[in-house]
């Protein structure tokens, strides 16, 4: 004589392969955050640069001011003959574009493009 319904019977919760594919899942996110994150901060020191040598009064001055910045800001993705710099009514736009590759697994590549403007 079993009391019970057949519904309290059922097991509930995860199983070990729920657990396991979602451990998985996490994992490959972190890896890939964890390798994105350096390209980001490098981006933000690269617009730091470009708005502080904006102000230089010739393109060739804006461009020794952003190579200056580049080696206080620790960045090699691009550099100042890389720089559009545009003068509009009496102060310079610069703006920038670049494009970074990283290599997730054989030979799969995770391509991220960046491109920003003067403020």
């Amino acid at each position: 004589m079993n009391n019970l319904s057949p519904l309290k019977s059922k097991q509930r919760g995860a199983s070990f392969f729920g657990m396991l594919f979602l451990a998985a899942i996490v994992g490959i996110v972190f890896i890939i955050g964890a390798k994105v994150a350096p390209t980001v901060v490098e981006y933000q020191a690269i617009v730091k640069a470009v708005n502080i040598s904006k102000v230089g009064s010739s393109v060739a001055e804006v461009r020794s001011l952003f190579d200056k910045n580049k080696a206080t800001g620790y960045f090699d993705a691009i550099s100042g003959k890389d720089l559009v710099i545009e003068k509009i009514a009496d102060r310079h736009v610069v703006s920038f574009a670049y494009q970074k590759e990283i290599a997730l697994a054989g030979p799969a590549y995770l391509l991220l493009k960046y491109e920003g403007k003067s403020n």
